[in-house]
């Protein structure tokens, strides 16, 4: 198990206020120090923000490159290595107009665009996002650039697992992102029964939970440092075999993860991360990044995974869809109804899901997708089984949707 990322909250301001920068990147050296003192490898540190649309405004959305850009090159020269500048909001419609001009600009910086909050799925910016997604693909040629965005649907904030992280408050803070899907792996990997191999894991989770928590209170001993929010213990995959969620599943008794069983499987273990005593903050669920993973890449490809059985696994856990890699010529209006459906389960199961699609140009469903790139496995472009609303779904007012009622 390691550590994904420890996570700094701020409002940096704008203009921008290098100073709060520096004050992150000395905290965070701190903390990346601390971390691996006890044993623990902290693969990055990252900063995410107040809503780029609340920083800027009305006034000054416009200027989203400019700042993203100068923000890039402050934050690497305080040791930065990533950077949320968090959602576009629906209050703000331009704030989504400006993001792919932004990705552009710089480097290392993500964004994330608001589809639901509050009970309501706002149509108009389902649309706005697709259209981002659309515009992003080409900027790359692998389409990376949708790396740095993420839809969002009833997402609050403090989760520190990027392209979902932003802030909301003026008082720094932190969060820790693990990477531990090899725990699951492990746990059902001889487990006789469910119970057992639940019991091993919510073992290993709590452990290492509340070692990673103390140390966190360490480092707030002083006042002036940063609130602590908690843990995000999302089983994160890595793509090797040991690593990997796909694996996991599979050790416990489905042949090929997206055959039946995988839901009652996907279940178990956001049920095990719950059931472990640590401070919770953002997904902790299964987490499913067809790209990330070795076994969920293969199954994938092989056509035994697809988008809506991810989909459907959302429904018990997760973060929703993840690095899923898409044809290139998909549109706009193709890509809205699979995010009108994402919302509407997050709304109605009142739980914070994401969307990271990643179009690949000049490629087409079923044609190899190959990386030059660690955190990436080889796979399959995915069929995307859809085509433009009509009707009623199809006007761009937003919608309430309530959560489903207990009972």
């Amino acid at each position: 198990m390691k550590i994904r990322s420890i996570t700094y909250f701020c409002n940096p301001g704008y203009p921008l206020k290098e100073n709060v920068l520096r004050e992150a990147g000395n905290f965070l050296s701190g903390a990346k120090s601390a971390y691996e003192a006890a044993g623990y490898e902290a693969q990055t540190v990252r900063v995410a923000t107040v809503s780029f649309a609340k920083l800027l405004g009305e006034k000054h959305v416009d200027e989203l490159p400019k700042y993203a850009e100068r923000f890039s090159r402050t934050m690497m020269q305080s040791g930065v290595s990533y950077a949320s500048l968090g959602p576009a909001l629906p209050r703000l419609p331009r704030s989504y107009r400006v993001i792919p001009e932004a990705i552009a600009a710089s480097e290392n910086i993500f964004f994330g665009g608001v589809l639901a909050d509050a009970q309501t799925v706002h149509m108009a910016q389902v649309r706005a996002c697709a259209e981002i997604i659309v515009k992003c693909a080409p900027l790359e040629p692998n389409g990376f650039a949708n790396l740095r965005f993420a839809a969002l649907a009833n997402v609050g904030p403090g989760a520190p697992f990027f392209p979902a992280a932003y802030y909301d408050s003026e008082s720094p803070a932190f969060a820790v992102a693990v990477e531990s899907a090899d725990l699951a792996v492990d746990a059902f990997s001889n487990a006789d029964s469910i119970e057992e191999g639940r019991n091993a894991l919510i073992s290993e989770i709590a452990k290492h939970g509340r070692a990673i928590a103390k140390i966190a209170q360490s480092l707030i001993a002083n006042h002036q440092s940063p609130k602590f929010l908690g843990i995000d213990f999302s089983l994160a995959p890595f793509p090797d075999d040991a690593r990997s969620l796909g694996k996991a599943v599979e050790n416990m008794g489905v042949p090929k993860i997206g055959l039946h069983g995988s839901l009652a499987a996907a279940a178990i273990l956001t049920d095990a991360i719950e059931r472990a005593d640590f401070p919770h903050i953002g997904f902790n669920g299964f987490m499913q990044p067809i790209l990330e993973d070795p076994v969920l890449a293969k199954r994938a490809a092989e056509g035994t995974l697809t988008i809506k059985d991810a989909l459907l696994y959302s429904a018990v856990c997760g973060t929703g869809l993840d690095t899923i890699p898409l044809p290139g010529d998909v549109a706009a209006d193709e890509l809205t109804p699979l995010l009108l459906d994402l919302s509407a389960l997050a709304l109605r199961l009142n739980k914070p899901l994401t969307a990271r699609l990643m179009p690949i140009p000049g490629k087409k469903a079923g044609d190899a997708a190959t990386f030059d790139f660690a955190f990436f496995a080889n796979g399959r472009v995915m069929a995307l089984e859809s085509s433009p609303l009509a009707g009623a779904l199809n006007h761009s007012s937003g919608f309430t949707l309530n959560p489903k009622r207990p009972g």
